[in-house]
């Protein structure tokens, strides 16, 4: 592209707590964003490609109404759990995109990818995003490198819901008079829940288990300060951390590590024993702070395609383009 002002694309955020979509010209935004507010559904195809364009059609349209667009020149889709559940996405949405604006820039991302530009840009290096669950991601912008995100049951270690957890179960020990147990976190457990030994009838049925258990860890770290156990759930939270920035972070050069992510507003508590373990592990990498979130993210993506390349690693399962001119 030469000369003018940068062409309008369209950014959009789809995650665990709904959609968000907005305008931008390069990287400004166009506007303020919209949000839908519900979560994208999956069935038995993975991530339905349906109920997601049936949430941002009308959003788009506004956007593009508002801005006195006809139709953006790219489109880039960031989309939880769209590495292990983003074939319908892949074989449906570009096509309706294409339909709908005519659009022949689209590309569909991991939320970790769009995590990871909106945090680091299109620069070498590692994000540890971490809200109720935690996924690490990292490139050399040869290739990208993830660790965790396998969900509460299985992994998302030192996330939100496995800090909660962890919490809970320190106060369900404190219930029982068993060695680990501490009383703060049983104190505060009770103030959350009721009598504890209802808490696995209030928790097991829900289908938002990990929130739930999530919503436990600010109390964890309103602990940490006078409670041993409830600063070394903290500690071993970040030691997961750090251990999956190491195993996705370029080994060569001068890579950056970002965190993003919701969790991370626990503060010090959480932060202060994170920064020793990231030193410890990562001694070549430097820590720099966050330049925007997913969305940001999104929208890098939808403008460098629209200047004709991400600077990305393509990669079907992560950063999946489909371009034509």
């Amino acid at each position: 592209m030469t000369g003018g002002a940068p062409p309008v694309v369209l950014a959009v955020d789809s995650g665990g707590s709904g959609l968000r979509a907005v305008l931008a010209r390069g990287s400004e935004e166009v506007g303020e964003p919209v949000a839908s507010g519900e979560p994208v559904r999956t069935g038995a195809r993975g991530i339905d490609a349906g109920h997601l364009w049936e949430q941002l059609l009308p959003m788009a349209r506004r956007l593009l109404d508002d801005a006195g667009c006809d139709r953006p020149a790219a489109v880039a889709v960031g989309a939880a759990g769209f590495a292990t559940l983003g074939d319908q996405l892949r074989a449906e949405l570009p096509a309706a995109l294409t339909r709908e604006w005519g659009v022949r820039r689209i590309a569909l991302v991991a939320d970790a990818v769009a995590a990871y530009t909106g945090a680091l840009g299109v620069r070498p290096g590692a994000v540890i995003a971490a809200g109720t669950g935690l996924i690490a991601i990292g490139t050399d912008l040869v290739s990208w490198r993830r660790a965790d995100g396998w969900g509460h049951l299985l992994g998302d270690c030192g996330g939100g819901a496995w800090i909660g957890r962890a919490g809970l179960e320190a106060a369900l020990r404190a219930y029982d008079g068993r060695s680990g147990g501490s009383a703060p976190l049983l104190a505060r457990a009770e103030e959350s829940f009721g009598p504890l030994e209802g808490l696995p009838g209030l928790l097991y049925p829900r289908p938002d288990r990990p929130a739930v258990l999530a919503s436990f860890a600010p109390d964890v770290a309103a602990c940490a300060g006078d409670d041993p156990v409830a600063a070394g759930i903290l500690r071993e939270a970040a030691r997961h951390m750090a251990d999956a920035a190491a195993a996705v972070c370029p080994v060569s050069g001068e890579p950056r590590v970002a965190l993003t992510g919701g969790l991370f507003r626990l503060g010090d508590p959480l932060l202060a024993p994170l920064a020793a373990e990231l030193a410890e592990r990562l001694p070549q990498a430097r820590r720099v702070s966050s330049e925007g979130d997913p969305l940001i993210g999104a929208v890098r993506i939808a403008a460098g395609l629209a200047a004709g390349g991400t600077g990305l690693p393509y990669d079907e399962r992560m950063l999946y383009a489909a371009t034509e001119e």
